[in-house]
């Protein structure tokens, strides 16, 4: 089976295309302060560099991504930036609704076994309630008369089984962090990327450490 057809859920691909006549030891050297960062160790070789990412902090730009690639081809048009990111924060959030609707589809099935049982336990004809009457020493004495039996409040519970709505809501929500997230991270990893190569400012072109 392609690996595309399954990784797309947690990596994030895409290319930027290089400012006209700039190089590829430019366009590396203006991103390699992306992955100076704690927590990231990176690899540079050739038209390529790798990087890892583990505890990443969260002022991290990049911190939603836990590994990937980039590369530089050259072609007629001039160069362009390939990269290839991956990120377990979108491959939970698309995995946890899958769990809550497991959780509500349960949720469902331990409601159908135990109806049965509480239907039968309805059908069983209540005890009458028996009042204890006063002895005629007590009646004398003027002790207050002793007061009906409450009724188990159990009764009125005992047609409400356990529901599925909570695991539904918190599927929902996941469903929807994930969605917005795999958008808008793709953006937001394009657009730096490209700030970043076309920025001419001093702190984008540091020396490699």
């Amino acid at each position: 089976m392609n690996g595309r057809l399954i990784d797309w859920i947690w990596t994030i691909r895409g290319s930027v295309e290089l400012p006209p006549e700039q190089s590829r030891e430019d366009a590396f050297d203006r991103l390699d302060p992306l992955f100076h960062e704690s927590g990231t160790s990176r690899d540079r070789t050739g038209d390529a560099l790798t990087f890892d990412k583990k505890d990443q902090a969260a002022q991290d730009k990049m911190s939603i991504f836990d590994s990937g690639v980039l590369w530089i081809e050259q072609g007629k048009a001039g160069g362009m930036l390939h990269y290839r990111l991956t990120s377990r924060a979108l491959l939970f959030c698309f995995l946890a609704p899958l769990l809550f609707l497991a959780f509500a589809g349960l949720t469902i099935a331990v409601g159908k076994i135990d109806k049965p049982a509480a239907e039968t336990a309805a059908k069983k004809p209540e005890k009458k309630d028996v009042i204890r009457e006063l002895n005629p020493v007590d009646k004398f004495l003027g002790a207050p008369a002793p007061e009906k039996p409450k009724k188990d409040d159990k009764t009125k519970d005992k047609d409400e089984g356990p529901s599925p709505i909570s695991a539904y809501v918190f599927a929902a929500l996941f469903a929807v962090l994930y969605v917005v997230g795999r958008i808008l991270e793709d953006r937001l990893i394009r657009r730096l990327f490209r700030k970043r190569l076309r920025d001419d400012s001093s702190d984008s072109r540091q020396a490699v450490a």
